[in-house]
């Protein structure tokens, strides 16, 4: 019988060996697992109360007719569409597909992501390409007061 200090040695036992072999793998695996997935999982973000905002004044250079804009709704931008003097369409400015922005073009009368050749027509509803869904549409409101300029308001449909 070995004694250290007037005490016998302890046996290390087979299931001693497998709990800490275990424990670290456990813990090698969680310390991998935890950061990848925390990458993957994308942050909580809020979902903006705003219900309407200003999105500048009506005669706009960029809106001349036939133009376009990007203007923020809370989180999300929405795409301002000038179609004749007062004809504003409004929408989703992300294609349903992947997300990317979206632009006008004028001289094909149609709403074209350039990431995958979604296309849109001019109520939103998509024609071509991937996208699965049509573009979320909003109002616009022209506001007219006293003799100032024309601004426009683009509100939640």
């Amino acid at each position: 019988m070995n004694v250290t200090e007037g005490r016998p040695a302890a046996k290390v036992t087979r299931r001693a060996v497998n709990w800490i072999l275990g424990s670290t793998v456990g813990a090698l695996v969680a310390s991998i697992v935890y950061p990848v997935a925390r990458f993957i999982t994308p942050p909580p973000v809020p979902e903006a109360t705003t219900e309407q905002v200003e999105a500048g004044l009506a005669d706009d250079p960029e809106l001349l007719a036939g133009g376009f804009k990007i203007v923020r709704f809370g989180l999300e931008p929405v795409i301002l569409i000038r179609l004749a003097a007062d004809d504003f369409r409004a929408f989703s400015a992300t294609c349903t597909h992947l997300d990317c922005i979206v632009s006008y073009r004028e001289e094909k009368h149609l709403i074209w992501c350039y990431c995958h050749n979604g296309i849109y027509d001019l109520n939103g509803k998509n024609i071509g390409g991937p996208p699965p869904r049509p573009l979320t549409p909003y109002r616009v409101h022209v506001v007219r007061e006293g003799g100032g300029p024309d601004r426009l308001v683009v509100a939640r449909a």
